[in-house]
């Protein structure tokens, strides 16, 4: 079902801080939208992305959010209603690919993505 981890996404005080950290410590380039694409291999990418502690992309009180890539959205969210696991958000299609959204046990929402 999970094809790998399709982004990392977490919040920051002081955006212009940890984006200038991150490129000068790890040498990773974090672009204009806050965040870069990590491909170690074709086919095979993670989405690193900073979010300032105001943005709403994801619940406010939760300092990360994983994103996990899945083979087919549909078929995992036709697995979820199966074993009883609610949408937290309704699915989205645009640009980038599908979305889906889930909680954990602990309400931290989960991004489901299909490229």
């Amino acid at each position: 079902m999970i094809k790998g981890f399709g982004g990392i996404f977490w919040r920051t005080k002081n955006l212009e801080i940890i984006k200038k950290w991150y490129n000068d410590v790890l040498k990773i380039e974090i672009g204009d939208w806050n965040g870069t694409i990590i491909q170690p291999q074709s086919g095979n990418e993670t989405i690193f992305s900073l979010f300032t502690e105001d943005n709403s992309y994801f619940p406010l009180e939760q300092q990360v959010m994983l994103n996990f890539q899945v083979y087919d959205l549909d078929e995992v969210i036709k697995h979820l209603e199966q074993i009883g696991v609610p949408l937290a958000k309704n699915k989205e299609v645009g640009d980038y690919g599908k979305f889906a959204w889930i909680e954990d046990p602990e309400g931290r929402l989960i991004e489901l993505w299909e490229k």
